[in-house]
């Protein structure tokens, strides 16, 4: 897979400005707002009003655009948000990601090839509306984590998780779905 061209330096220079700025304001509610603009400015792609309490990392440097964060969605701390060359993630409205989740599009192959490396393949994220991801999961490349789904804590999605469904474990595995009466 060959590497789409880069965002122009002064878009990436600016784009590391902003995300520095916006994860060192405190974690304090009167900040909110300054930290959606400026994380705005890096290029992430928000909805509407949410709570991001930062720090998040983005990486590569200039992925921020690759980015898309919905209305009333809350990013706890340390979230980790790996948008390879071609890989994009998408945050549904209403959704809850825990500390330390981490979403990566990219995955390396097997095989080492002298002079090229293992290569690698990105694909996009896509969590829909409604869903709670718990501390420390990981999200791994192709996946749709379906409407109000629930991922436990600690837990590596690396398939798609249906709507309502609670999974968790190493892999994630579906444990339950859930119809919209319990609590």
């Amino acid at each position: 897979m060959t590497a789409p061209e880069p965002r122009p330096r002064r878009e990436r220079y600016l784009e590391s400005v902003f995300l520095g700025l916006a994860n060192h304001l405190p974690r304090f509610q009167k900040f909110e707002s300054a930290r959606d603009l400026l994380l705005r400015l890096a290029g992430v792609k928000i909805g509407g009003r949410c709570t991001i309490l930062g720090p998040i990392t983005i990486r590569p440097i200039g992925a921020a655009h690759r980015l898309t964060i919905g209305a009333g969605t809350f990013v706890n701390t340390e979230v980790r948000f790996a948008a390879g060359p071609t890989g994009r993630i998408t945050i549904g409205r209403n959704v809850q990601v825990g500390p330390r989740v981490s979403f990566e599009t990219v995955s390396h192959g097997l095989v080492y090839e002298p002079g090229r490396g293992r290569g690698y393949t990105a694909k996009p994220i896509s969590v829909e509306d409604e869903v709670w991801i718990g501390a420390g999961a990981i999200v791994l490349q192709g996946v749709t984590i379906g409407r109000g789904a629930v991922i436990t804590a600690g837990a590596v999605v690396k398939d798609d998780v249906p709507p309502g469904a609670i999974a968790g474990g190493v892999p994630a595995r579906v444990i339950r779905v859930v119809d919209g009466d319990q609590t």
